[in-house]
């Protein structure tokens, strides 16, 4: 940790809540498809449907409504009621106006490390919403600068570290997921802390045989400051 010259914050699940709202969004789009098909049966076509449309759509809510959406049809034999479809954008909308939650200690962590080290913000989804929700968050003035990916792997992190001019044992990327915020980074000899969130979504997660003591996991964010 004593050539960590940048620290990078992922947003969703590590600065603020986001994952839960997914979880709520499924579980209303189920309901809502009931009459054609089980919840569980709902869940893993969604699913499915999501993971095939990353490549077209990428990651973020509104990929996530075009899915549902996309879902609807096919599980209805496309009979799907035009109120039921306007129910499915509702939710979406619901999604993309709900407040920034920050985590506990967020606030605390970025004052204390702020002028220490250069602090940017690495998340992929949608960069309208991305944008968005640091502004709500009231924490964008603590950030040298954000960066929306469109994936998180390492050939991603090769562009950012470039793009910051520094070596990869200059970074420190913070972030609740190991397949996107913790693996890349220390395959590339970066330096990585995973702090989990309560949620994680199927496609972030990664087998047991993957995880390693090449990087340090918190329970909470704070005790990063134990160690930098």
């Amino acid at each position: 940790m004593n050539n960590i010259k940048v620290i990078a914050f992922d947003a969703d699940d590590t600065l603020w809540v986001n994952e839960t709202y997914f979880r709520e969004a499924e579980n209303e789009f189920a309901k809502l498809l009931s009459g054609y098909e089980t919840e569980n049966k709902i869940h893993q076509e969604l699913y499915k449907k999501e993971i095939d449309n990353l490549k077209i759509y990428g990651y973020g809510v509104k990929g996530f409504v075009l899915s549902m959406v996309e879902c609807a049809l096919e599980l209805s034999n496309y009979k799907i009621n035009p109120k039921t479809i306007d129910k499915i954008l509702e939710i979406g909308k619901e999604m993309l106006e709900q407040p920034i939650d920050l985590l506990d200690g967020v606030e605390e962590v970025l004052q204390k490390l702020q002028g220490k080290y250069k602090l940017i913000v690495a998340t992929k989804g949608d960069l309208l919403d991305q944008e968005r929700k640091l502004e709500k968050s009231g924490i964008l003035k603590y950030f040298h600068h954000t960066e929306v990916m469109s994936d998180k792997k390492e050939k991603d992190y090769v562009k950012l570290i470039k793009h910051l001019d520094i070596n990869p044992s200059e970074l420190l990327m913070i972030g609740n997921s190991l397949k996107s915020d913790v693996l890349p980074l220390v395959a590339l000899g970066a330096a990585a802390v995973h702090v989990p969130f309560h949620t994680t979504w199927a496609h972030e997660e990664v087998s047991n045989e993957q995880k390693s003591d090449s990087y340090k996991t918190v329970a909470k964010i704070t005790e990063v400051l134990t160690f930098l």
